[in-house]
């Protein structure tokens, strides 16, 4: 039964409890099962929280859509009362750590009927685009175990592909959600800035660049658990503008002609991969063949490469000082560099360094650059089709900085990603789709952006594109 119920999403899944052909207890051992089965090979869950589940399995759970459905927490940016929170640090890990309440986010999830079996892997406070902390060791692609299988979201993305669970927490504050979902052959919707809920915690985090939602294998599952998820809570600074109707109900509904613009180009210059170049057009020819307008076009602003990492990197700079600083707060210990990785050291002391007067030039000059790329979809774009990435999922270390060069890893990181981050800033939903394999076997993601708050019209065009182009069948080598 674990075997067949690998191949099965969360709605399919939610549906045997729902027509009792399986119980939530049948559903959590099999999930089990299966992490205990392939997790030694990609190490992906990091920390089992298996008693606690089956526990509350065996009880009455709430009578939500996804109720009995085995589900993982990525350990960051989520707390569940009771559990360890370590966000991919060693800090955390030495003074087992652990989260007194739950998050606004996992609070809903737990009511949709969810069952939390454990946390995945991440890099340490989500700071690099492949899972490879010193805290917990490198989760490995289930497609091959010797590549990566990106960042932040990495264990969720290689637990969901490798069939432990049909879908897991993920979070993105520069392509988080994205990266992973194109490295493992996943759906990954990065919502709309304000959709998702970042409280009672925080009302916004990274100035709003970081949301948190879910890697799926299908495109329903990334808009039911939406529908699960989205909506303001008390106190938010501010929220995505409602929906016309339930995100799920925007699955097989007629997306009608859309004017979609593609970008084949690394924005600012650069080498984009064939292998992505490939996949981006071969969805361009899908789109035309499914009736959409397609030309190539991209918004202008996309070309500030340089002035956008330069103040990206002023602002995750200072919140990672900020961060430490709440560690520091929260723990009751002294915050030093022996308890960080290098990286994260060096990005907190240059966070120091930055003036308030500096902090708000670079808020200002991202809110221009946000009107300077809404511009284009203002202008009558629908959507913009872009690759995920520059490159294939790259092999295990090659993004980690050696011993007494932190910054080492970090060109290359951002030659990786070229095309995510400026979305975060922009607030805007983007979805990595997995549209596209190389003669490799690994997956190559491409990423379509809509307007503002208009998720409905990326989860109408996705769905066309699952149905004509499915890509429910493949199984990477490791899968439960």
């Amino acid at each position: 039964m674990s075997e067949d119920l690998a191949c099965l999403d969360a709605i399919a899944q939610a549906d045997l409890v729902r027509r009792r052909q399986a119980s939530p207890l049948e559903l959590t051992n099999a999930a089990i099962s299966r992490i205990e089965k392939v997790n030694p090979q990609l190490n992906a869950v990091i920390i089992p929280i298996f008693e606690k589940a089956l526990q509350q399995a065996s009880h009455e759970l709430p009578d939500g859509p996804f109720r009995g459905v085995p589900f993982l927490l990525k350990d960051l940016d989520a707390l569940s009362a009771g559990d360890p929170y370590h966000a991919g640090t060693r800090f955390l890990r030495e003074l087992r750590w652990f989260a007194d309440h739950d998050t606004y986010l996992v609070a809903k999830l737990r009511a949709a009927g969810f069952l939390i079996l454990g946390k995945t892997n991440t890099p340490e406070l989500g700071l690099n685009v492949t899972t490879e902390p010193k805290s917990y060791g490198a989760t490995c692609n289930p497609w091959n175990p010797e590549h990566s299988t990106g960042g932040s979201s990495g264990g969720s993305a290689a637990a969901v592909a490798a069939g432990m669970v049909p879908a897991a927490h993920a979070s993105d504050g520069g392509g988080s959600i994205r990266i992973p979902a194109s490295e493992c052959g996943l759906v990954g919707l990065k919502p709309s800035r304000g959709r998702v809920s970042l409280g009672p915690d925080y009302g916004e985090f990274w100035h709003g660049l970081v949301i948190s939602h879910a890697v799926t294998r299908s495109v329903r599952d990334t808009a039911a658990i939406l529908d699960v998820v989205a909506g303001a809570m008390p106190g938010d600074p501010y929220t995505a503008p409602p929906a016309q109707r339930p995100f799920v109900a925007e699955v097989g509904a007629d997306p009608g002609r859309l004017r979609i613009g593609v970008m084949q180009c690394v924005p600012g210059g650069g080498q984009l991969h064939p292998d992505c170049a490939a996949a981006a057009q071969h969805t361009a020819r899908l789109l035309e063949s499914l009736g959409h307008h397609v030309e190539q076009s991209y918004p202008a602003a996309f070309d500030e490469t340089q002035e956008c990492v330069a103040q990206f990197s002023t602002l995750l700079m200072s919140w990672v000082a900020a961060t430490l600083d709440e560690i520091g707060d929260n723990t009751g210990k002294t915050v030093g560099p022996e308890g960080f990785e290098e990286i994260t050291w060096a990005y907190a002391t240059m966070g120091r360094a930055v003036t308030a007067a500096q902090y708000i030039q670079t808020v200002d000059w991202l809110h221009a650059f946000t009107r300077r790329m809404a511009s284009w979809w203002a202008s009558g774009f629908d959507v913009l089709l872009t690759p995920t990435l520059a490159a294939p999922p790259p092999r295990l270390g090659e993004l980690v900085p050696p011993p007494g060069n932190p910054f080492a890893g970090g060109e290359k990181a951002f030659e990786l990603i070229p095309f995510t981050a400026q979305f975060n800033i922009t607030g805007q939903p983007a979805m990595s789709l997995p549209l596209y394999w190389n003669r490799e076997g690994l997956p190559i993601g491409v990423q379509l952006i809509s307007a503002y708050g208009r998720e409905d019209v990326l989860i109408r065009l996705a769905a066309q594109l699952e149905q004509a182009c499915p890509w429910r069948d493949r199984r990477p080598p490791v899968h439960a």
